[in-house]
């Protein structure tokens, strides 16, 4: 399963010409991270992580996901949960967040 997701989550970054130049994919978890104001982000990073957001999590997923951006302790909070709604959350956030790291590269570092 990781294998496809991987596969489709490279074929996405590689028809949107790599998360590089104009373009690329606009949403809301881009918008979060441009706006997060790390020193790392970038156009191309942020529209790279939203694309493989678009090919691992829903919409609903990547709605509470931007929550972690504005509000990093919700994350903590989420991660120690113990129910099992946000047990399920934590495991399809955290094989996002492992191939955005796979995939997203930072352009300047």
């Amino acid at each position: 399963m990781r294998y496809f997701l991987l596969a489709g989550a490279l074929a996405s970054v590689a028809a949107c010409g790599g998360g590089s130049g104009g373009g690329g994919a606009t949403g809301d978890i881009s918008r979060a991270c441009l706006e997060a104001d790390r020193r790392a982000a970038s156009p191309a990073l942020c529209s790279c992580v939203q694309q493989v957001a678009n090919q691992s999590l829903s919409g609903r997923d990547q709605a509470r996901a931007v929550t972690f951006f504005e509000d990093p302790q919700l994350a903590q909070d989420t991660r120690q949960s113990d129910r099992s709604a946000d047990e399920r959350f934590w495991d399809r956030y955290r094989a996002f967040t492992d191939l955005a790291s796979e995939i997203c590269r930072p352009v300047d570092a």
